[in-house]
């Protein structure tokens, strides 16, 4: 009997501690801020713009300067039998004549990735591993490579770790005193730029 009074007593004691638990927790009600609260803020937050007291600045903007260039100019587009790409310009090292055709966009060809492109036309490019050094004209494509390109009867190429890559002109070496030349020098002379060539005769 007793321990039925105190299991009821305990239970009254419990709901009573979570009535007055769920009222403290309740938060206190406050006014919304009103439109003419907000006025006399928003004026003083713009007094104190730090951005109203920056000089304005003059001259060409950057955006204009630096403009993204459109990859188009900047590249040639090879084509053949429905398929198209883009590679770099001064990346063809070699242009054959019967081949001359091929290097323009044809109505209705698909645009797909050099990869894609080179294996379904190997038969007729082919590509030149250069370095980045080369790449950049600082040093001449290498004797066997020339040699190579005279006899080849392919569109060439230049690849840098496989992917097409523009040969700059070769640079001339810089002179310690421009006054003063060695006549045994020997001559530089840009091996680089695409070439037309005859067929190659079989």
């Amino acid at each position: 009997m007793i321990t039925t009074r105190l299991q009821k007593w305990a239970g009254v004691a419990v709901m009573a501690g979570m009535v007055a638990g769920s009222h403290a927790e309740t938060p206190p009600m406050q006014d919304a801020t009103t439109h003419e609260q907000l006025i006399p803020k928003l004026r003083q937050a713009q007094q104190s713009d730090p951005m109203k007291n920056m000089p304005v600045v003059t001259g060409a903007d950057p955006a204009d300067v630096y403009k993204p260039k459109d990859l188009l100019s900047e590249s040639d587009i090879i084509s053949f039998q429905g398929m198209a790409t883009l590679v770099p310009k001064r990346a063809i090292l070699l242009i054959p004549k019967n081949y001359q055709d091929r290097i323009a966009m044809r109505p209705g060809a698909k645009i797909v990735g050099w990869a894609d492109f080179f294996v379904a036309n190997r038969g007729w490019i082919t590509t030149v591993e250069v370095s980045r050094t080369q790449a950049e004209g600082n040093l001449a494509l290498a004797d066997d490579t020339r040699k190579n390109l005279s006899e080849c009867g392919n569109l060439v190429v230049a690849t840098y770790m496989g992917g097409p890559i523009s040969v700059l002109p070769l640079k001339e070496p810089k002179d310690p005193d421009p006054k003063v030349k060695d006549p045994k020098a020997p001559k530089t002379t840009n091996p680089n730029p695409p070439v037309t060539t005859e067929p190659a005769k079989p």
